[in-house]
């Protein structure tokens, strides 16, 4: 199912060259689509196996391990397994598609109703990717209009030295923001003219233009 072009363009697109974020990754040229097509034939292969596709070297492959457990949660299985074999297997899921697509579904729901410490714990590692989880897990929450435990990442995280890390908690603020306009602009008034550039304006992409130049001026 590889195409060898479609992997060139990948290997540059996810930035996979000597000291950039995904270096080393390797890839087969598979398409999203196909992939979540492959993860609903396979849906039902054993946790076991999913886990050893979440180990290979091709990126395509982990993301179809990924695909398949966040299907099996949505349909009502063994959250708490695949949940801990995520975590075990942090290592394999080191881009930020891989974080974007999972980290909702397999740890959001996982801190549901459970006590969400351990996500600001999380927020402090010094790997990338595992600073990432933890924001984009409370889209889950934040679908369900519960914005404390992003806020307050965002608060932790709002110096963060990662261009990716500015775009991740913008892009989960403007969600906020999205069901509770007010909410969103409540932190940002307190933050706003000493957030990253990028942050910030990834926060208010969909505020009305002459608010979002005002706060880009540093006016607001």
């Amino acid at each position: 199912m590889g195409n060898p072009q479609d992997a060139a363009l990948a290997q540059r697109f996810f930035k996979t060259g000597p000291g950039e974020y995904g270096e080393g990754d390797r890839f087969l040229g598979v398409r999203v689509p196909v992939l979540r097509q492959l993860a609903k034939e396979y849906r039902d292969v054993s946790l076991e196996q999913t886990t050893i596709l979440l180990q290979s070297p091709f990126h395509e492959i982990r993301m179809l391990a990924l695909l398949i457990w966040i299907l099996q949660v949505k349909r009502g299985g063994g959250l708490e397994s695949i949940y801990r074999a995520y975590i075990d297997h942090l290592p394999h899921i080191n881009n930020w598609d891989l974080v974007d697509c999972s980290a909702e579904h397999l740890v959001g729901a996982y801190y549901a109703n459970r006590c969400r410490a351990p996500l600001m714990e999380m927020a402090q590692s010094r790997n990338l990717w595992e600073r990432r989880i933890a924001i984009i897990a409370t889209f889950y929450f934040i679908r369900r209009n519960q914005f404390d435990d992003t806020l307050r990442l965002a608060d932790q995280l709002k110096h963060d030295p990662e261009d990716l890390m500015h775009k991740a908690v913008g892009w989960m603020l403007r969600e906020v923001g999205k069901r509770n306009m007010e909410i969103e602009e409540s932190f940002l008034l307190q933050h706003y003219k000493i957030l990253p550039r990028t942050l910030l304006r990834y926060a208010i992409e969909r505020f009305p233009e002459p608010v979002r130049l005002a706060y880009l001026h540093g006016s607001r």
